[in-house]
């Protein structure tokens, strides 16, 4: 089992979201991410390299951006989002990655 960090920047984000969202976005993080993070599945893949992180988790319209520590087993939360289209929003702002 591994354990979730957030980072300030990600524990920002989730304050920005509504409490259900926030709730069912923490609900999908313990589920898929603390027991096996690693494989690829539907809803988590790897990125293409960029500045935010490795790994991205899908709940619905939310993306959770994530790294691996696979030393100290730890899942790194950086960044929460939420796309329209083909557009990624972190804190109401329009973000590139």
């Amino acid at each position: 089992m591994k354990e979730a960090i957030f980072t300030q920047s990600a524990l920002d984000d989730l304050e920005h979201l509504r409490k259900t969202d926030r709730n069912r976005i923490l609900d999908a993080i313990n589920q898929h991410l603390t027991a096996d993070a690693l494989p690829e599945t539907r809803n988590r893949k790897p990125l293409r390299p960029n500045d935010l992180s490795a790994w991205e988790l899908r709940v619905g319209v939310f993306r959770v951006f994530y790294d691996l520590d696979l030393e100290s087993a730890q899942v790194i939360v950086k960044a929460v989002g939420w796309k329209v289209h083909n557009r990624l929003y972190i804190r109401g702002a329009e973000f590139y990655l």
